[in-house]
């Protein structure tokens, strides 16, 4: 019955004078996600609000679940949209759509019209009650109940009428691409998902970086990570992941640097490359998905000595999260049970049985200084992080 859904937006609403770029913003997130099911679809934007009207036959959940995943949506209601032909039309087209919206028509219920359309002959408060009186007419066994209602049939009264009475929740946030772009280090573990998750909702477009250490992580590691980044792009579209070898980095930290310093130095190059290809990527700032204290590179003066070597901001959205928190939003998302497949990335091979919890900066700093002259076989540490930058693979994942 529903050729037409309304999308609702919460926090674009109390934008100013750019409202509509926000506004433009999420007709075109909209637009992709409906590009990507059955069906012909047209998006368009009109006076406060974003209707997706449908123009072929369609699945309804497959759409409702796409739109779902549109970060800016607040709501999505399926809707009736209908010429003004008077006010005896409309009231025979409400009953009509509570015939086809309901299986019985025995609940109690309140009419609430929003007359956007001043020019319309009767006030808001007039229509609602006529349309409950015609209701009650038609249906006997329906009751009114204005403040605790079962149902709730809303009625617009724009440039055509709008009739709904459900409301599918949405992701919420802001579109995807309003508020720049920035690089995810993304591992294959449950928080670097959830992280990107998050600054994607708040319309941060995404890219990502994974450190891969062949031979001692596996091709089904490099796959997981995949995956997850697979899974995150439905929520925040197309991520260029740059899939980094890291091997021969990690082999001279681990062969002249102090082992309770591993962890850090390690994360440290990582932030390094990161922000290299961050920068040819046009991205604004790193996000990772650290949170305080849940391991020891992850303490407030460990985070201080890894922030140390980044011009970038460092944005991390999981900071003051439970673990727990984290593992609601994986499930949530889907990023869960890959996340905790059995393939090791390149973190958990060359971890020190007893890392440092308050790295001392000038002692890093001095344990890094030994791999600029030499990491190994001649080269320096320099060296090697041009050739694995040199050599790192980029592949495309999801689509706008």
């Amino acid at each position: 019955m529903y050729k037409a859904f309304l999308i609702k937006y919460g926090e674009i609403g109390i934008k100013g004078k750019n409202r509509y770029v926000f506004e433009d913003t999420l007709v075109s997130r909209t637009r992709n996600a409906l590009q990507h099911v059955d069906g012909e679809f047209s998006v368009r934007k009109e006076n406060g609000r974003i209707y997706a009207e449908a123009h072929s036959a369609y699945d309804f959940d497959e759409v409702t679940e796409a739109l779902g995943r549109v970060f800016g949506i607040v709501g999505v209601c399926p809707v009736v949209l209908t010429e003004d032909e008077g006010f005896d039309a409309l009231a025979q087209t409400v009953i009509a759509f509570v015939k086809q919206a309901y299986e019985t028509q025995d609940f109690t219920f309140k009419v609430v019209t929003r007359r956007a359309r001043k020019n319309y002959p009767m006030e808001s408060m007039e229509v609602s009650a006529a349309i409950g009186e015609r209701l009650l007419e038609a249906y006997p066994r329906l009751k009114v109940d204005v403040h605790e209602p079962q149902e709730v049939i809303h009625i617009e009264i724009r440039n055509k009428i709008n009739i709904y009475s459900r409301t599918i929740p949405g992701p919420g946030g802001m579109p995807v691409g309003s508020a720049g772009r920035a690089m995810l280090l993304l591992s294959g573990g449950i928080d670097s998902p959830v992280a990107g998750y998050m600054v994607a909702k708040r319309g941060v477009k995404i890219d990502a970086v994974y450190f891969h250490a062949p031979p001692y992580t596996s091709e089904r590691a490099k796959q997981k990570v995949i995956d997850l980044a697979d899974a995150v792009s439905r929520y925040a579209g197309t991520i260029r992941l740059h899939i980094v070898n890291f091997t021969d980095i990690q082999l001279a930290i681990y062969d002249r640097c102090p082992h309770d310093q591993l962890t850090i130095i390690m994360r440290r190059y990582m932030m390094r490359i990161a922000e290299h290809f961050a920068e040819e990527d046009g991205a604004l700032g790193l996000v990772t998905g650290e949170s305080i204290g849940q391991v020891a590179s992850q303490t407030m003066q460990s985070l201080a000595v890894t922030n140390e070597v980044c011009r970038m901001p460092v944005y991390r959205p999981l900071i003051a999260f439970d673990k727990q928190d984290i593992v609601d939003v994986s499930q949530k998302i889907g990023t869960y049970e890959t996340s905790i497949l059995p393939y090791e990335d390149c973190c958990t091979i060359f971890v020190a049985k007893h890392p440092v919890t308050k790295p001392n900066l000038k002692s890093i700093c001095k344990s890094e200084a030994k791999l600029a002259e030499n990491a190994g076989d001649g080269r320096t540490i320099g060296e090697l992080m041009r050739e694995a930058i040199e050599t790192a693979e980029t592949v495309r994942i999801g689509t706008d």
